[in-house]
């Protein structure tokens, strides 16, 4: 994980932004969130009305999505881009946590071998 995503709050999860609202905050007008929701790109909860409501991670996930569009990639292609990224950083975190445990278990066992 980044250390962006490292330091993200459980309440960066919560949907509490309207349409608007998130529009507003990732600088994209309306009309590109609803065209981000038909493509699968993000998908907002709904209050039981059926209103959308996005939260502090959906704004970010439309960043990246209005990141990449800009630079040129189709919205077609911009879903692969994103599970691609989602899952070397879920690869990245995996490594360094098995690095940090083989470190961890080599000190262990440096530490046993000095006993002996």
């Amino acid at each position: 994980m980044t250390e962006q995503a490292r330091s993200r709050a459980p309440e960066d999860a919560r949907p509490v932004y309207s349409i608007s609202v998130a529009a507003e905050l990732a600088e994209l007008a309306v009309p590109t969130l609803r065209l981000y929701e038909e493509h699968g790109l993000v998908t907002p909860a709904r209050t039981d009305g059926g209103t959308r409501r996005y939260s502090a991670d959906d704004v970010e996930r439309i960043r990246r999505v209005s990141g990449l569009v800009e630079d040129g990639v189709t919205l077609a292609a911009v879903q692969m881009v994103l599970d691609l990224q989602d899952r070397n950083r879920s690869l990245t975190d995996a490594n360094r946590a098995l690095r940090d445990r083989n470190a961890a278990l080599r000190k262990d066992n440096a530490c046993l071998r000095a006993d002996d």
